[in-house]
């Protein structure tokens, strides 16, 4: 893609830090184990979306049709790697969520065979940072269901949330997209979290960084 001069992202500078992110269904834990990473490396973290566009996103959903949306949270993420790209020049940064949610969420939301959505993405693909590792989340349904009980009696269950059981179908849908996600990510790391706390999970994705060697 040749872009405009005002279009290019920021050159990189000379250091350029380690840059993680965690994917799954929502529920399964992305948030609670990205703050317990982010704090054992001392890093930021952000979701994609982040601010502003995380302010905007339940007008969106409800009053945009589907491509308008698309362009929403393709904006949303391309601000994200803008983000990414500043924090990387002073150390790790972590991201909640990242190209592989935008494709695999709106797919499913809309019944959108992913493969069209990535299509629509590939242009905008060399603006995005490459993360070093994309660690993929999985648990089995009852334990997901268990963890969205807890969610609910805190408050804290987002529409997106109640919607995977509730709306047919989603569910499958959204685990069969992340698996697709996964298989073409030359980046990704399967991760079961069944029957492990954050803290086990963030040992675990520690060590691994400290036994992989950085490509």
């Amino acid at each position: 893609m040749s872009l405009p001069t005002a279009y290019q992202p920021t050159p990189p500078t000379n250091r350029h830090s380690l840059f993680l992110v965690f994917e799954g269904v929502s529920g399964i834990g992305k948030s609670t184990l990205t703050k317990a990473v982010a704090d054992r490396l001392d890093a930021p973290s952000l979701h994609t979306l982040p601010a502003p566009h995380s302010d905007w996103s339940a007008a969106v959903n409800s009053r945009l049709r589907p491509l308008p949306q698309f362009a929403f949270y393709l904006s949303g993420l391309l601000h994200a790697a803008d983000r990414v790209r500043r924090h990387r020049t002073t150390g790790p940064v972590i991201a909640d969520r990242y190209a592989s949610s935008v494709i695999a969420c709106h797919s499913a939301v809309h019944g959108i065979d992913m493969t069209e959505t990535a299509r629509l993405l590939d242009p905008f693909r060399p603006y995005l940072e490459l993360p070093d590792h994309t660690f993929y989340l999985h648990c089995s349904e009852p334990v997901l269901r268990r963890r969205l009980a807890a969610k609910e009696r805190t408050g804290k269950l987002r529409p997106d949330d109640a919607e995977l059981f509730a709306v047919p179908g989603r569910l499958t849908r959204l685990l069969a997209n992340f698996e697709a996600a996964a298989h073409a990510d030359p980046t990704a790391i399967k991760v079961d979290t069944d029957d492990k706390t954050a803290d086990e999970l963030a040992d675990w994705v520690l060590n691994h960084l400290e036994t992989t060697p950085r490509a």
